[in-house]
This record gives structure tokens, sequence and C-alpha cells, in this order.
């Protein structure tokens, strides 16, 4: 498949460039007050991704120049009840996002469960390194929370999939399942851990006992446990042009399909139902013929670009 023109582009760059992924729970009085100031820090560093603010904190993932994502940190950190924030860092020599956006919004994962809150309490963090040991335990039944895509693509070896199409049916299926997982401790793991301070604040909230969850999720096992010694199979989603990493943070194999927006493999893309930003196997019968018809037009636009060595912001590529 043809690299798109942000890719090429960022290659012929000398330095690699940052992706810090961050999510932090507190209390904005008033996001939208913080919107301009964070947007504006984030033009002057050239960092381009995507933040989610909320009254209930902040979420996204961005890529820059080391120094620029330095000094977008260092302003998150001065936001109220921020001065602790963590983050997941990995580098890539091609630009991930094709432009910044800082959006308001209810909850910065979408759960829809108005009781739900991680500063009260949530599970018990299990660091990567221990992360085998417990998901190897007879006792535990281990709950992929990500959305059935993301689960298709890579997940723990022995890892109950809720088939979700988004974080707000888990709250249906547990209640629906939770019958399957009596006297038995409860791991749970996401990409990055956001979903995860959710989902085991609500269990709890339940009256379930033991409830764990990985710390730093999926990336962060990836980054620390050697290939050698994962439980992990296959690759990890991400929600940027990067599209899925391997051990390492490496770049996967996967791309994205533009018209679903789902991770199209190797082998998907050399299925008949494949036609690179118009349809993918996974979308084939989802979409009308009107619909085909834009999104031909809008690859076409993407191809054009790419000959002037350009990027087309409509393909997000």
């Amino acid at each position: 498949m043809e690299p798109c023109a942000g890719a090429m582009i960022g290659r012929s760059q000398a330095a690699m460039l940052t992706v810090a992924a961050l999510y932090h729970f507190t209390r904005f009085d008033d996001p939208d007050a913080l919107r301009a100031p964070l947007m504006a820090v984030c033009e002057e560093q050239g960092v381009r991704g995507s933040l989610l603010l909320a009254t209930e904190g902040i979420n996204g993932t961005i890529a820059g120049p080391a120094a620029g994502i330095g000094k977008v940190l260092a302003h998150i950190r001065s936001l109220p009840g921020c001065a602790a924030l963590e983050w997941k860092e990995s580098h890539t020599d091609a630009m991930p996002f094709g432009r910044m956006k800082v959006r308001l919004k209810r909850e910065i994962v979408t759960m829809g469960q108005p009781d739900v809150d991680p500063r009260a309490s949530v599970g018990q963090y299990v660091s990567p390194a221990e992360w085998n040991e417990l998901i190897s335990a007879p006792d535990v039944a281990v709950i992929d929370t990500r959305n059935d895509y993301e689960v298709a693509i890579g997940t723990f070896e022995g890892a109950v999939d809720p088939g979700i199409a988004t974080f707000r049916d888990f709250p249906a299926w547990w209640e629906a399942n939770r019958h399957r997982f009596h006297n038995k401790r409860i791991a749970m793991f996401c990409t990055g851990g956001i979903r995860c301070e959710k989902s085991t604040n609500y269990l709890l909230g339940l009256g379930e006992a033991e409830v764990f969850h990985l710390k730093g999720g999926i990336l962060k096992y990836l980054e620390e446990v050697p290939q050698e010694d994962s439980l992990w199979h296959g690759e990890c989603f991400v929600f940027d042009q990067r599209v899925a990493l391997k051990h390492g943070l490496e770049p996967g194999t996967h791309a994205m399909c533009h018209a679903c927006r789902r991770p199209v493999s190797p082998a998907d893309m050399t299925s008949p139902a494949y036609e690179e930003g118009v349809r993918c196997p996974h979308c084939a019968e989802e979409f009308s013929d009107a619909d085909r018809e834009r999104f031909r037009e809008r690859q076409r636009q993407v191809l054009l670009a790419r000959k002037r060595g350009a990027r087309h912001l409509g393909a997000e590529c």
C-alpha cells in the first residue's frame, strides 16, 4: 500500500517525533476556559493530536518534537489537580495526526454511568512485571474492556472478549454476564488504562471485592515485558495513524479503513472486498452506493494530494 504524504514527509525528518498518550481524572469546574490556552500552546509547539476536556478531567494522544511535547505536558500539569499527570511515551518517524484538536466532552471516555467516579476508588493496580502471574492464576477471570475491533487484532492469552461495539456497552454486558464470574477475582485491561479506571470503579460499586487492572495498560506491558516472556498475542490498536503497535511499541502491520475506521490486516487488503479508502471486509455491507461514491471521490483527492506532496485532511492520513 502506498504510504501517505504525511508519512513520506515525516520520514525525511532527521529527528524522531515523540508520541504521548495521557489521561488524568480531576475536577475541572470550567473546562471550556481551559480549551483555548491548551490549543494555543499545542499550536505554538508544533504539536498535533487530539485532547478531550470534560469536568472529570483530560484524555488524549499528542505527537510532536520532544521539546514541544515537554512544553504541552508542562502546561497540562499546571492545570487544576493535574500535577501528578502520568503519560506513556513512544516515538515515530512519521507524524501520526493530521491536525490538532482540543474538544469539550461530557466524559473523557464515554461509559454513560453518572455515578462512576475513578477519583473515589479504582481496582488494584498490577504492574506489567506482575501481570502474567496474576492472569495465569486459575481463580482469575481476565476481561478485555476494549471494543470488538480492537480485540480482534490482539489480546491476552485466555482473556474474555465482551464483544462490545463501544465502551458504553460494557455495563449492560457485565449485568448480563456477571454470573459467569462468581467466586472469581477479576483482572481487567485496556489500551492505556483509562477504561479500566472507570470499569473497575463500576464493578467495585456493584460490590465486587477483588478487582485488578493492568497499570499503564497494554502499551506499558508491550513496552516493558520482553516478547519471549509475553502472554500478549497479536497487535495493539491505537487511535492514530500508526493504527497498531507490537512489542517494544514498534509499528504493527495493520492499516486503517478510512470508510469504517476499523483496522485492516495484510490479509484483509488482499480480499476482493477491499478497496483502499472505500471499503474493507469489515464494512463491505455497511454503506450505500452513494456513500461508496463519496468515499471514492475522497480517495481520489487523497491520491492527488499525495502526488503534490501534500496531506489530505479528509482522510486524516
